[in-house]
């Protein structure tokens, strides 16, 4: 599971032409300008940062505004970015705090098996003798490995680990996933 779909502004409309596939998708954040030539710290917030090169375009802030990368370099945690026609601490500045999205488009296809996190969201998920329990609508990453946030229709919501072992089959055609509760899964 990679790279997040984050809607920073709950009022904010996602852009998205059909459930669960986004126009954008956020791969940093924009935090603060660094030196004196207009560049500024991008937190990374992507699985694949080497989908970063000089002269693509990305899509910063809620009005996506398309801003070409003129040159980026590692500095501790963050990546220092810098675009085309923004060339001084000021001008960078005005950038702060802004998301960083790429076309959903341009995303690099995963391999047999792995899914992005928007795919799951609003899937259907069922037990393996077929009983209904509730939508995802989350999904947490522990680092060992992701869970599932499941929101029934009516009781608790139901958190379910990604391993072999619970997670059955995800069908994105048919929108379920078929899942097995282990004991202690279900509240």
């Amino acid at each position: 599971m990679t790279e997040n779909t984050i809607i920073p502004d709950q009022n904010q409309p996602a852009g998205s032409p059909e459930r669960g596939e986004p126009v954008f998708l956020v791969i940093g954040k924009l935090r603060k300008p660094h030196g004196i030539h207009g560049e500024i710290a991008m937190e990374i917030l992507t699985d694949f940062p080497e989908r970063l090169q000089t002269d693509s375009i990305v899509f910063v802030g809620a009005g996506h505004e398309p801003l070409c990368l003129r040159s980026f370099r590692q500095h501790q945690n963050y990546l220092l970015v810098s675009f085309e026609g923004i060339s001084t601490p000021e001008e960078a500045g005005a950038w702060r705090n802004q998301w960083v999205y790429v076309s959903s488009a341009s995303r690099p296809a995963l391999p047999e098996g792995e899914y992005y996190h928007h795919q799951l969201i609003g899937l259907h998920v069922e037990s393996e003798t077929g009983e209904p329990l509730g939508l995802i609508v989350e999904i947490l990453e522990t680092g060992s490995n992701d869970v599932l946030v499941v929101h029934p229709e009516d009781g608790a919501e139901i958190l379910l680990p990604i391993i072999d072992e619970v997670v059955k089959e995800i069908d994105l055609e048919a929108g379920r996933v078929v899942v097995h509760l282990l004991p202690g899964l279900r509240p």
